[in-house]
């Protein structure tokens, strides 16, 4: 039973740090997907680089606050 319980605790451990890794591609991602969605509308508005730097910062911001947050939770299951 030891041995079930060991095992167990090991997949958990290799699924956290599988979650938490590909936490680096939304970061990664996200703010270039959004960053090209501000250059559209900048372009379709006429506003120069606001939507493009805002929608990035945000996208970025919000990324990483998420992943801290997902990090923080799973650290304090530990």
């Amino acid at each position: 039973m030891a041995a079930k319980d060991k095992a167990l605790k090991e997949h958990s451990t290799y699924r956290s740090i599988l979650i938490l890794s590909a936490w680096g591609y939304v970061i990664v991602v996200f703010p270039i997907l959004l960053l090209y969605a501000g250059k559209l509308l900048d372009e379709f508005m006429g506003t120069s680089p606001y939507f493009m730097l805002g929608l990035f910062f945000l996208a970025l911001l919000t990324g990483i606050g998420r992943f801290y947050k997902e990090a923080w939770s799973r650290h304090k299951g530990v």
